[in-house]
This record gives C-alpha cells, structure tokens and sequence, in this order.
C-alpha cells in the first residue's frame, strides 16, 4: 500500500497559485526543447523510499489546509555545493486537488498513511474542483460543504 508525504506549500498564498507556477515552468521547459522535471528540494531525506514510490505523493499544505497532491516519480538523496545533504523529491508535473482538510502548522515534511489521506476531488460533488479556491474555502467555513 502506498505511502505519502504531507508538506507545506511555503510562500504560495492559493492553489492557482502553485497550478500556475507548474504549469509556467513546464512551459518555458517545453519553448526551451528541454524535458520538464519538477523538483522539490528537502532536507532530511525519508527512509521509507520503497513505500513512497509506490504509488505515493507529496500533499501540499495551502492556508491551513490540505489542497492538492501531486505524484512523486523518484527520490534523490544528494550533497549540495556546502556539503550539506539534501533530498530531491521529484514530481509529476499534474496539480491534483483533493478535498480539503484542515491542519496545523509543522516543519519538514510528515508521512501520511493511505487511509489517512484526503480524496481526490475529480469524484466530488460536480463543479467542486472547478470552484474558485476563496468560494470553497467560505463554503467550508459556513458548513456547507
């Protein structure tokens, strides 16, 4: 079963946000000829890698809440230029919102369990996923969603 990682989405104030510097850089990746790799650099690196690559992904964190996913392809542990060790966690470059869930601020990155994770919002409510993020969240706040 796979495993995941939770992690705040750090200086991104909304999802559109973090969907349009994704897409922006797979851009000009792309007008460059060059192939796009999305990299998320850390720096403790996870000792559960196997369970990770199985079908895991990177959560993100945006204003308190979980928001979206996004698939990890691999793991690359490596040494910077200051012989500090980092960990690169390397994403697919597809934004996937999930149902939002609350949580509190924590530093690093966290494992999150399968059955812990919140579901992917393709299969909610239709229009959810294609409501702006500020009417969710106001929708949320007031209980109806």
């Amino acid at each position: 079963m796979a495993l995941h990682l939770i992690k705040l989405c750090v200086g991104v104030p909304s999802l559109e946000e973090l969907e349009g510097w994704v897409r922006d850089e797979k851009a000009l990746a792309d007008a460059a000829g060059r192939s796009y790799e999305q990299a998320h650099v850390t720096r403790m690196v996870p000792s559960r890698v196997s369970e990770l690559l199985d079908g895991g992904s990177l959560y993100w964190v945006i204003k308190g809440e979980v928001a979206a996913r996004q698939k990890l392809q691999d793991i690359r542990p490596f040494v910077d230029g200051e012989g500090v060790r980092r960990c690169a966690l390397v994403l697919e470059p597809e934004v996937v919102r999930v149902r939002p869930r609350p949580s509190r601020p924590f530093q690093g990155w966290r494992y999150l369990k399968a059955a812990e994770a919140p579901l992917d919002l393709e299969g909610a409510a239709s229009g959810l996923n294609d409501m702006p993020e500020d009417m969710r969240r106001e929708l949320m706040a007031l209980g109806l969603l």
